[in-house]
């Protein structure tokens, strides 16, 4: 039984792969921040027969983040599979933003991502394993009034390229979710956008015509059973049953506009 310690998964896309995976038969290592919402969480896996412990901590804090994976090893055994979840939003435009709403955001997304992958290596690295990082079309197209977050989740797809290729020879795969769901964090934003264009007597944008939870844990549910060692390195993005391979940038025809002046 293979065990997967899942970060943000006392609710929305945390919990649905946590439910998911739980349904089918992983050993699943619950973490939030809330212990009345994660012991939820873990009594939902338990109920349908799955495994599952919780653990409360802030992915955000380092010291926080070496006891929770000293604990998931000592109570759960091994850890062959780390998906970060975690996240929050504090949405402004980039000249009204504080440093605190700026800092808050790359501290859980960013900064925790590091935090769990750097002390979850020594463990995956026994037998191989899974890493999948949850970023956001946020970070690979942009999105105004998200410069926190879009700084954010496009750093963790440098780390996602970086560590894809730096841990291969480990066995262990790193690969990325931009997922299209309705959940708490985007049912806000969706209500406003809503309101929004019904003034204006226009639709609502395709894009946030989004899927659900569910649908990007069957994906991940799926991305983990898949045995393909050079399965890694790869960007998802998942809207309802619509699955969207995004490519890595890669350097387009030499510019010839007149910059080539500037290096003469």
């Amino acid at each position: 039984m293979k065990t997967v310690l899942i970060t943000g998964a006392s609710r929305g896309i945390g919990r649905s792969i946590a439910i998911e995976l739980g349904r089918c038969g992983y050993q699943v290592a619950v973490n939030g921040l809330r212990g009345e919402n994660v012991r939820q969480v873990v009594e939902d896996i338990r109920r349908t027969g799955g495994s599952a412990e919780g653990f409360c901590a802030n992915v955000a804090d380092p010291a926080a983040v070496t006891a929770m994976m000293d604990e998931v090893i000592g109570k759960m055994g091994s850890l062959e599979i780390l998906i970060h979840n975690a996240g929050i939003i504090k949405d402004r435009k980039c000249e009204f933003m504080t440093d605190l709403e700026w800092q808050a955001v790359l501290d859980v997304h960013l900064n925790g991502a590091f935090y769990c992958i750097q002390r979850a290596l020594s463990h995956l690295s026994r037998h191989g394993g899974d890493i999948v990082l949850m970023t956001s079309t946020a970070g690979l197209a942009g999105s105004v009034g998200q410069v926190n977050y879009s700084a954010a989740k496009a750093g963790l797809l440098g780390m996602l390229w970086t560590l894809a290729d730096e841990l291969k020879p480990k066995r262990i795969r790193v690969n990325g979710v931009a997922p299209a769901a309705v959940t708490d964090m985007t049912r806000p934003v969706i209500q406003h956008l809503k309101e929004k264009y019904a003034k204006r007597n226009e639709p609502l944008p395709e894009v946030w015509n989004l899927g659900e939870a569910d649908d990007v844990a069957r994906f991940v549910r799926v991305l983990l059973n898949q045995e393909d060692p050079e399965l890694t390195g790869k960007v998802f993005g998942i809207n309802g049953k619509q699955i969207t391979h995004w490519q890595k940038p890669q350097p387009s025809a030499p510019v010839t506009s007149g910059l080539e002046d500037f290096f003469e």
